[in-house]
This record gives C-alpha cells, structure tokens and sequence, in this order.
C-alpha cells in the first residue's frame, strides 16, 4: 500500500490515495501507522477519497483508533496532495469533510506546486450546546473549570471541531501534557475537547500549544488556531486577523467581519512517500 507523508507546521500525517489503494478498517490501521517507533510515525491517518458533493472527500483518524471531523493542517496538505499529483488543475477546489465542505485556494510556488493554502474554514459556532458543552448558557465566554486543584477561565468555539480556550502567562512553561487531559475528559464536554492554551503577545500576534483529543499534545492545529482567533477577539485579547504562533510554525487568521467566516492562510510541505507492507 503507498503513501505519503506530509506535514501542515509540524502536524504531520500519512496520507493515502483511496482513488487507487483499499483500506479497509481505517481505525486500525492508524493504530500501526502512527506509532512513532513501530510505524511510519504520525499525528494521524487521512484517507483521500472521491465525493459525490465536492472535489474530494477526506476523513482523518486519530492515533487511539477515533474519527475526527476536521483538521485545517491536514485539509491543507490535501489541497497540495491532488495539486500536484495531478488529480485536478483547479486552483480553488472543494473539500468535503465531515464538519461540512470546505474552500480551498491553491498557491503555488516558483516549482508550480503548491506551498501555501488558504482555507475558508466556514462560520464559528459559538452556541454552548452546540459545541457541545454541556451548560445552560448561550455562549462558554470565559466561564471557570476547576481541574487538580486550579481554576481556569476557559473559552469554547466549535468549528466543526470542539474546542477550548485558556490563557496563560508562559505558555513555553504551561504543564500541557497534565492539564490537558484532565480538560480534554471533562463532564463538561461530553464529545471530548481540544485545548488551546494561549499567551498574547498582543493583539495581532498570539502564541499557542495545543493538547489534541484522541492524540495529546501536537506541533499544531489549524482549527485550533482559528478558535483561539475567534475566542480572542471574543474576550477582546485580540483583533480579528492575527497571526498564530504554534510549536510548528505560523498561521495567518482572520474572522471576516462581513460573512462572519474564518480564513487560514498557511503552508503544506511533502515529508517522503513510501510503501507500506502489511
């Protein structure tokens, strides 16, 4: 079986083909190919397939064998995966997901492939029982959770993905690999969260690390990204285009005042390719 290894900031997944290659029990074989020491080693499994609704279809699972809706390094690396193996010519193409059908821009380099990606990651939503979060407010706005011992002032944005926001003074010293689980299984969030914690650098500049459900901590993530975007400017820590500092590298957000959408603007990079035999 090919595939393909790439990475969006150091978020890195194996790619495969569906178009040409079968898999058949996806989340198993995320277990295997994502070990670090057994494996290819990886965030993570995405499968590209054909769709009936838009261009291509992709789905991604994490490491523990679970489904996610979407994740914006991924879809990015899609976009550069069928530009330039030459499974479309089109330089705006749609993705289906299942956190909806995304819009990509294509931007190619002076090699012809593609080097950046502009996601329009679509509206954020902001409803609590939407995201969910199991409360009776319309919107988690800085609302406390206690976990070992400690409050935290903590601030949820779904887009298409739950997530939860915390700011910290020293992001660089924050115990993410211990107060992150303890917010991923919360009663609070009965589908399990992703967390952000957040230091403002200031209002156009915000630096991140992220704890991911179903993975712990990675170099990145691109819709996490855009919900600390959107919970900043909610709390009015920020404006509502910055740029986001994470592990991996940079992303370029904006939450368009006029259409109420979030864009993400950042780069897809091919690691290797390879064949698996199993």
């Amino acid at each position: 079986m090919k595939f393909t290894k790439m990475h969006g900031i150091g978020n890195d997944y194996v790619y495969i083909n569906c178009f040409e290659e079968k898999v058949e029990k996806p989340e198993e074989l995320v277990k295997f190919i994502s070990n670090r020491h057994f494996g290819v080693g990886s965030d993570g499994l995405v499968l590209i397939l054909p769709s009936s609704k838009a261009d291509f279809r992709m789905r991604m699972f994490n490491p523990d064998g679970s489904e996610a809706q979407m994740c914006g390094n991924a879809i990015r690396c899609v976009g550069k995966y069928v530009y330039d193996n030459n499974m479309t010519n089109k330089k705006t193409i749609l993705i289906e997901t299942l956190a909806g059908i995304k819009v990509l821009e294509l931007i190619t380099g002076s090699d012809g492939n593609v080097a950046m990606v502009k996601v329009d990651m679509g509206e954020p939503i902001l409803k609590a029982r939407n995201i969910p979060v199991d409360s009776d407010l319309e919107l988690f706005v800085n609302q406390p959770v206690h976990v070992l011992g400690s409050e935290y002032r903590v601030t949820c944005v779904s887009m298409g993905n739950p997530h939860a926001v915390i700011y910290v003074d020293n992001v660089s010293e924050f115990p993410v690999d211990k107060v992150g689980p303890e917010i991923e299984k919360h009663p609070l969030f009965p589908e399990r969260i992703n967390t952000e914690f957040v230091e403002v650098i200031n209002p156009k500049r915000l630096k991140m690390r992220v704890w991911e459900r179903g993975t712990g901590e990675t170099m990145a993530c691109g819709t996490g990204a855009c919900a600390v975007l959107v919970a900043s400017s909610l709390t009015g820590v920020s404006e509502k285009k910055a740029t986001v500092e994470l592990l991996g590298g940079n992303l370029d957000i904006e939450w368009n005042e006029s259409n109420n959408r979030v864009y993400m603007t950042g780069p897809a990079t091919l690691v290797f390719t390879g064949e698996l035999y199993i």
